[in-house]
């Protein structure tokens, strides 16, 4: 089977043939359809994520794909099962062992190239806007990169959860599928007055930031009392350094929202936030933008997509072609 490698870190992955892995203990083995790519993914191969895998490792955080093989203990899903899975690596590959308990069933509204990109855009913006911030129907909920794959979900997710939507993106195009996501109002990011216009609209009860830098301060000046920064990402390559004197005056909470990381100390909250959106989308009341497909040699490309934030929505690669 064909696979990408991370060897050293700072280095491009390579992409060699290898023999399938046989499932441990505990794991399985998927024929893998799908992987999508995340903001993330470039920061691991330059050993500047949080989550470390050792060397030598395959890349692609979340994938989707077919159960073909069990481990000892492991009696579920069976095999044949369509299933999407964060394994936090491993994704960029024909095929790859997991977690069982990591998984999570596809329902048939959902195609494989929507189920690789699904969990962590989804649930990011899922969790972080009705766990973390608890936002309010009525409230203004300001969106920072809202062309990219999660800033799409949250305008999406904000709306539907009854707020007032801003959204923040580069350039026409972009501004014009945030609002065709539901954005009702949409600021070019490179606009000059971003803090005015946004007191000019009342203020911001909740930031969703999956970029950083300045946006983050000059987002920080616009909050209203009580306001809630959710600090996501920081996909401009600078992070922010909070001033407390605003905090304190302005009673703003800034709060760092990381979802892979409920997986090890709150995996209820994880599943039961998947459950949600799973049945939101079976009802034709989610639909993942997906920006590009590409095929498994193609994964640099798409990387350099997300380097470059020239994707609108989610970057796919497509693992069996």
């Amino acid at each position: 089977m064909r696979a990408w490698q991370l060897t050293k870190l700072g280095q491009p992955p390579v992409l060699s043939d290898q023999s399938p892995a046989m499932p441990k203990a505990g794991e399985v083995r998927l024929c893998v359809h799908a992987c999508g790519l995340n903001f993330a993914d470039l920061l691991m191969a330059e050993g500047r994520y949080q989550d470390r895998p050792a060397l030598p490792f395959v890349p692609g955080l979340e994938c989707a794909g077919v159960v073909e093989a069990l481990g000892s203990g492991v009696t579920s899903p069976a095999i044949g099962t369509r299933v999407a899975v964060y394994g936090g690596h491993g994704g960029l590959a024909e095929s790859g062992c997991f977690q069982a308990d990591h998984l999570v069933p596809i329902p048939d509204s959902m195609s494989m190239v929507e189920a690789a990109g699904f969990l962590i855009a989804y649930g990011t913006s899922h969790l972080a806007l009705t766990h973390k911030a608890r936002l309010q129907p009525g409230e203004t909920l300001f969106v920072l990169g809202a062309a990219g794959g999660v800033g799409l979900t949250a305008v999406e997710i904000g709306k539907r959860l009854g707020a007032r939507v801003i959204a923040s993106a580069r350039g026409a195009e972009k501004l014009a599928v945030a609002q065709a996501a539901g954005a009702d109002v949409v600021i070019d990011s490179e606009a000059p007055d971003l803090k005015d216009r946004l007191r000019g609209l009342g203020g911001v009860d909740v930031c969703y930031d999956p970029v950083g830098g300045a946006e983050f301060d000059t987002t920080l000046r616009a909050m209203r009392p009580e306001g809630r920064m959710l600090s996501i990402g920081f996909a401009s390559g600078t992070v922010p350094q909070v001033p407390a004197n605003i905090l304190l005056v302005k009673n703003v909470s800034v709060m760092g929202f990381w979802w892979g990381g409920y997986r090890n100390f709150a995996p209820a909250l994880l599943r039961d936030s998947l459950a949600e959106l799973m049945s939101w989308h079976a009802d034709r009341r989610l639909g993942l933008h997906v920006s590009h497909v590409l095929p498994l040699a193609q994964a640099p490309e798409g990387l350099a997509l997300l380097r470059d934030r020239a994707a609108v929505g989610k970057v796919v690669i497509d693992c069996q072609a």
